[in-house]
């Protein structure tokens, strides 16, 4: 099916943000190769999907050259897939410890440096991590240190990058987000959660997709790190 036509790649694609980002990329007009651990096949033909822990260099690959030998090419690499785990720094386990480095480190590098080589083919494509807005944030009441060290080196290394190919077509950028309404946060505990943004709500899932999206056509803006977290990165 290899055509002329933008291809997105998104990881944790099988549910919440990753799910409706699918649906955007798809709606305008992308083919998409979706990645999470238990991706089931898409009965639209313009989703592949490649299921997998893209923490594994293997699962990278796959992702990767199947996406390539499906549509033909790679325009766009949302590192969506992390792992968040809120505890005291001291009561992290080693288990805990691997498991984000491997999720929200090892699967951005891998995937990353696959897709901006056939990015480079065309002189042209875009990187969007999703990171958090605790990195310039810090709450006391989410303590999250593992979450601060891994999608911190994400936020570095997207500036890193962006420098590297600013002259090369190649545009890098971060969404940080707050705390988004999402399945992984039960009901009962939303009033909480929304007192912690200074607007006085969580975020929905559209507030993240519509922030990526600008950033897909926003081809004068690389290196950024656009907060859609309803004003915790200003202040309280």
């Amino acid at each position: 099916m290899a055509s002329n036509q933008k291809v997105a790649v998104i990881t944790g694609a099988s549910q919440g943000i990753g799910a409706a980002l699918v649906k955007a990329y798809r709606d305008r007009n992308f083919f998409v190769v979706a990645n999470s651990r238990s991706i089931k096949p898409s009965a639209d033909e313009g989703v592949f999907a490649v299921a997998g822990d893209v923490g594994e260099r293997e699962v990278a690959q796959r992702v990767i050259s199947q996406g390539l030998a499906r549509f033909g090419r790679i325009d766009t690499l949302i590192n969506n897939a992390g792992i968040f785990i809120a505890k005291p720094f001291t009561q992290y386990t080693e288990q805990d410890f691997r498991s984000l480095l491997s999720t929200n480190l090892a699967g951005f590098f891998y995937l990353s440096q696959l897709a901006i080589a056939d990015m480079e083919k065309r002189s042209s494509g875009h990187v969007v991590n999703i990171t958090t807005s605790l990195i310039a944030n810090a709450n006391s009441n989410v303590p999250s240190v593992l979450a601060s060290l891994t999608k911190g080196g994400l936020d570095a290394a997207t500036r890193s990058l962006a420098m590297e190919y600013a002259k090369r077509g190649i545009r890098f950028n971060n969404v940080a987000p707050g705390i988004i309404k999402t399945p992984m946060h039960p009901a009962e505990t939303h009033a909480t959660l929304a007192s912690l943004h200074p607007v006085g709500r969580m975020g929905e899932i559209a507030d993240i997709v519509e922030g990526i999206m600008y950033l897909e056509r926003a081809g004068f803006v690389t290196g950024e790190t656009l907060h859609v977290d309803g004003g915790q990165a200003a202040g309280h």
